[in-house]
């Protein structure tokens, strides 16, 4: 992952923050998947190199300065084939098993396992008779252990490390959101109906390309996969290329994209409460997420806010945000690609993922 890190400028240098990030060399990708020719390499080096360049005036070998603001925070998307181990992949592929593995046996098989989310939905639905009260309790519970848990990550990491608290994130909050997800899944037409606009025309295009579109505000950090797994060290991340530039927190926006289009096309008190809730979380988080950064990388932070914005395109408008004439390039890489595809699948494999939810009868 190339870490765009600003020396030249003594704003920067005068930063220490509490967990330095690692640096990392930049080098220019060797993979034919990024680059055609061996020119075409070359011209992606001196590139980076003019932005992150040491010196007082102009860029590497003397070439001048461009007017885009120099970068203090990362290069984000970036997967380098070249620089993969098939061991690290490996490695993934078997705790990802290990994952789904424990995962079935403890929270979904309630035959020949421990069944515990079957246990977790009956509890929660106790509270209420009602399918919209239920929805929002079991999304109250996870953004609670979700934000809450992501909130104790700095003190955490400090006692266990920070691999071991990674496993502890995930391993509490994968049961609880596989457990939301199903019961949205299994009572989304259990509401009161509010509207019904299935049958007009271009409505359902609509609500695919909203929801298709979704998917592309994924925040950066979800394509490291290796850090995700624990595979490769966890770290806090500070963004600044790529989808960043239209907002800073990708994330909620996307799901405030994709609760729209699917409250659009159900229409009733089901997915209406989700909408809420979700929406609600990801707003907090959104918060959340810029109070953390601000701890943790402080004036480059500052930096990194200044020029972006969370309303999309709103620090492209103002001026504060200039794209790279070459902006579109930020996109054109392997993560992405993955996600298109990803997200086609997962389309026409609502069917399976509805079958299973029903087998589960939360």
């Amino acid at each position: 992952m190339a870490a765009s890190v600003l020396l030249s400028n003594p704003f920067v240098v005068s930063w220490r923050p509490r967990f330095p990030p690692k640096p990392i060399v930049s080098r220019a990708p060797t993979s034919a998947f990024f680059c055609s020719s061996s020119g075409s390499s070359r011209q992606i080096t001196r590139r980076f190199l003019a932005r992150t360049s040491v010196g007082d005036g102009g860029g590497a070998g003397g070439e001048p300065q461009t007017s885009e603001p120099q970068l203090v925070g990362e290069d984000s998307a970036v997967f380098d084939l070249g620089e993969q181990k098939i061991r690290s992949w490996v490695y993934f592929t078997g705790i990802l098993g290990a994952v789904l593995f424990v995962l079935n046996v403890a929270w979904l098989d309630g035959t020949n396992g421990l069944g515990l989310g079957s246990a977790f939905i009956d509890a929660v639905s106790g509270f209420s008779e009602s399918h919209e009260v239920v929805m929002l309790l079991l999304i109250l519970v996870f953004a609670t252990v979700h934000s809450g848990l992501a909130s104790l990550r700095d003190t955490g990491e400090r006692l266990v490390g920070e691999r071991a608290f990674r496993v502890l994130f995930a391993g509490i909050s994968l049961p609880l959101a596989v457990s939301t997800i199903v019961y949205f899944i299994n009572h989304r037409y259990d509401g009161m109906q509010l509207w019904q606009l299935q049958t007009i025309p271009a409505v359902h295009q609509l609500v695919w390309f909203s929801s298709f579109i979704s998917f592309f505000f994924l925040y950066p950090s979800t394509f490291n996969l290796l850090e995700v797994a624990a595979v490769d060290k966890p770290k806090m991340h500070l963004w600044e290329t790529g989808i960043m530039r239209i907002t800073r927190h990708p994330q909620m926006v996307g799901q405030v994209i994709w609760c729209l289009a699917h409250t659009l096309w159900i229409g009733n008190s089901v997915a209406v409460a989700a909408s809420v809730g979700l929406i609600g979380h990801h707003l907090f988080g959104a918060w959340n997420g810029d109070r953390r950064l601000a701890i943790r990388y402080g004036e480059a932070f500052d930096r990194v806010k200044s020029r972006t914005s969370i309303i999309p395109f709103v620090a492209i408008l103002e001026g504060r945000q200039n794209l790279p004439k070459d902006y579109y390039k930020e996109f054109i890489r392997l993560p992405y690609l993955s996600i298109t595809l990803l997200t086609l699948l997962a389309y026409f494999a609502h069917p399976i993922m509805q079958a299973a939810s029903f087998r589960l009868h939360w």
